[in-house]
């Protein structure tokens, strides 16, 4: 007997299905979705900040280049 692979649709099907009938992985979901919202959003904006803005684009470049080529960092 050979295996029969599943179509996308009964694929989806299977999914949707078993995501409607969660009762706390819905909640654990929710928890995981606040967790990615703050690493990306809130910690982005305190440890990642935007070092080339108000920079005309030759200075942007010039500043990439002088961070990627600079022998005493």
């Amino acid at each position: 007997m050979t295996a029969r692979i599943p179509t996308p649709r009964e694929v989806f099907r299977f999914y949707a299905e078993g995501f409607r009938s969660m009762t706390i992985g819905r909640t654990l979901w929710a928890i995981i979705l606040v967790k990615l919202f703050i690493m990306f959003a809130v910690l982005r904006l305190f440890f990642f900040p935007d070092l080339l803005a108000g920079m005309t684009p030759r200075q942007q470049s010039d500043h990439v280049l002088e961070q990627l080529t600079d022998i005493n960092q």
